[in-house]
């Protein structure tokens, strides 16, 4: 690939929130390249003509090459101003911001770097990070993470070495993290509240030596087994239905009130037509720096065939591809983001007009890619990480991607259509008979989404939705 293409692909994956940093990088080590004197860097570039009525054009990568490139170039093509710049054509003065979730993973990464490991142990607790789940569970037996680093990295360690770590792990928070089961997840949690301790010894007994009983919901004979009265057992009944049976998906990141991320995306329902918007921290006003340009015209009228001033103008020119390439990556940056969101509001017109989930239509990146002319893997890289700001709420870009469900009348929906239809009906359930999962299959099927038990099971785990026998009161 060219330079371009690579700087491109690199900043495709980076979110608002971290774009004017790598900016600011590239300003501080390349003198070639600065921001317009103009550039106010609090505006919205709008996209006014890019509804989702307008065709989506292919977007074709440059393929520059800094061999090819000579003083020349630069010269003829300067602007009235004296130097290259990129802005966009559109304002907007406000925008919005919404809460930004520490990402689960590098919060424990930050916490292990608080720990004081050699270089062997933080390689073997990285390990063991990466194979926590989503939910905060190890996913990955103790020999199986010994084979990984072994064929892996080649770093040889023992079972005991791993539980080791694995223990520490466990002390970072959100409590309960880094276990192999609910129970052992349930139990670490329990240790770390700070109520009175025989409270917590009997939550902690009732977990650990009458847990079948526990969940069958035997409580008599748990009260009978622990000789405690009833309210006693309510009081450490409450403390562990209190717990968190999931603590990687609830995680809530850092409590800061600084800690916010800015919507990529902005989209105006104009009267039943939407306008997207770019955050303008994605479009920034650059150009090459207007002295780099004196100094090649200066070389340029000098003596060309001195020695010290061909080093010169040779590290001139070096520093102005750069600073060429990272203009035409951030604006290639730019097209890509909204040929790619205007394809995507194409596909969810109905919900971007009305906000209803069930309006949602079946949509994987290989229907976008298909519109936009795009390769999967740059549809992928837009659509992680990146933000919508909509009239309805913020939603992350891959919200609109789910798999399609087809129905008996051969309407195709989407999985996520059906979740809401699932969590629609146990919240009108009858709470002293609730619904098992094989009564929601039938009124599912009753309503024409023919869809197995399983999967049913498996929307209402992911719902966060307990089983029958743990909603009735």
């Amino acid at each position: 690939m060219s330079p371009q293409q690579i700087q491109f692909l690199k900043l495709l994956r980076v979110p608002t929130m971290e774009m004017e940093e790598r900016i600011k990088e590239e300003l501080e080590i390349n003198p070639a390249l600065e921001y317009s004197p103009e550039e106010n860097k609090d505006d919205l570039y709008d996209n006014d003509n890019d509804s989702i009525d307008d065709n989506i054009d292919d977007i074709s990568l440059q393929d520059d090459n800094a061999e090819q490139i000579d003083i020349d170039d630069y010269l003829r093509n300067e602007n009235d101003d004296g130097g290259y710049e990129y802005s966009g054509e559109h304002e907007k003065s406000t925008y919005s911001s919404v809460r930004y979730e520490v990402d689960f993973h590098q919060h424990l990464l930050d916490q292990l770097r608080m720990l004081d490991l050699n270089e062997k142990e933080i390689v073997i607790a990285e390990q063991i990070i990466g194979s926590i789940n989503d939910d905060g569970y190890l996913g990955r037996a103790i020999t199986a993470i010994a084979n990984d680093l072994a064929f892996g990295q080649s770093i040889i360690t023992s079972e005991e070495e791993l539980a080791a770590l694995i223990k520490k792990i466990q002390t970072f928070d959100p409590p309960g993290i880094a276990t192999y089961s609910l129970q052992e997840c349930l139990i670490l949690q329990l240790k770390r509240i700070g109520k009175p301790k025989p409270l917590i010894d009997i939550a902690i007994n009732i977990l650990d030596k009458q847990y079948e009983l526990f969940i069958k919901k035997h409580y008599d004979k748990i009260k009978k087994n622990l000789r405690i009265d009833d309210a006693t057992f309510k009081e450490a009944l409450a403390c562990i239905l209190k717990l968190n049976p999931k603590p990687g998906i609830t995680f809530e990141g850092s409590s800061s009130n600084n800690n916010y991320i800015l919507p990529d995306f902005f989209i105006d329902n104009n009267e039943g037509v939407l306008e997207i918007m770019l955050n303008s921290k994605n479009a920034p006003e650059l150009r090459i720096s207007q002295e780099f340009k004196e100094m090649l015209n200066a070389y340029d009228k000098g003596d060309k065939k001195n020695k010290k001033n061909a080093e010169a103008v040779t590290f001139i020119k070096q520093k102005l591809d750069a600073a060429q390439w990272f203009i035409n990556s951030i604006r290639q940056r730019q097209n890509t983001l909204l040929q790619t969101m205007s394809a995507i509001c194409h596909f969810q017109k109905d919900f971007f007009l009305s906000g209803d989930e069930t309006t949602l239509k079946p949509m994987i990146l290989k229907d976008v890619a298909e519109v936009t002319a795009l390769d999967i893997s740059t549809v992928s890289r837009v659509a992680n990480s990146k933000y919508v700001q909509t009239q309805f709420g913020t939603y992350s870009l891959k919200h609109f991607f789910s798999e399609k469900i087809t129905m008996e009348n051969g309407e195709e929906v989407t999985n996520k259509a059906i979740k809401s239809i699932l969590s629609e009906i146990v919240s009108k359930e009858d709470k002293e008979q609730p619904l098992r999962d094989e009564d929601i299959t039938d009124i599912l099927a009753k309503r024409g989404y023919n869809i197995s038990r399983r999967t049913v099971a498996k929307y209402r785990e992911q719902l966060m939705i307990p089983v029958a026998r743990l909603r009735k009161s």
